[in-house]
């Protein structure tokens, strides 16, 4: 069966397109890169004051960001560049986006990053650009560590199994509610619903 998609649309014509790529890379000195693309274009012709005219499909925004992270999800370096904006002095703050150095991808992140770089602080485009790469630096780096460490686990003969740590996870979303089914599989350390009998015989059985 696949998957459901958005239902057929009223008669319309193309305006505008943003499109943002993000990628994630392991790199040979232990390291991660992270790396986001962010470009908007519109399907009809205008004026800009800096730039004159611009062709349908021409970039009013294009900007690129590198985070380079360690197993933390701490940023270790930032590359910002801004190839295409309204305003020749645009690219001007990215400098300021080495205030990133130091931050932890984690809970606090975009409060961190609104406090050094919202409003005139930073770049518009740019700050929206961190949001995307935080949520790639975290499904880059956390299931490749995960299967590692369940890899040394098995080849030392030891099962993995919950630590009791707080799993990153915990309450991210819906499916992973601390009263949840998966939790209660997978971290019943943190499971914080009710137990029923089936539950409490498959742990049993565990």
């Amino acid at each position: 069966m696949s998957a459901p998609s958005l239902s057929a649309p009223a008669a319309r014509e193309p305006i505008h397109t943003r499109r943002v790529t993000c990628q994630g890379f392991r790199r040979t000195d232990g390291l991660w890169d992270i790396e986001g693309h962010l470009t908007d274009v519109k399907s009809y012709g205008f004026h800009t004051e800096e730039r004159g005219h611009m062709e349908p499909g021409t970039p009013i925004h294009q900007m690129w960001m590198r985070l380079t992270v360690d197993d933390t999800l701490t940023v270790q370096a930032v590359e910002a560049v801004t190839q295409h904006s309204p305003y020749n002095a645009c690219g001007s703050i990215t400098p300021r986006f080495q205030q990133l150095v130091g931050l932890r991808i984690g809970p606090g992140w975009t409060r961190a990053v609104k406090d050094r770089l919202g409003g005139p602080k930073g770049c518009t485009h740019l700050v929206e650009l961190l949001g995307p790469l935080a949520t790639t630096a975290f499904q880059t780096v956390y299931p490749i560590l995960t299967r590692e460490a369940a890899e040394r686990a098995k080849s030392s003969g030891k099962a993995a199994q919950d630590n009791g740590k707080r799993p990153v996870l915990l309450n991210m979303c819906h499916i992973f509610d601390s009263n949840g089914e998966v939790v209660r599989k997978h971290w019943p350390a943190h499971y914080t619903g009710e137990r029923s009998e089936e539950a409490a015989r498959e742990e049993a059985a565990e």
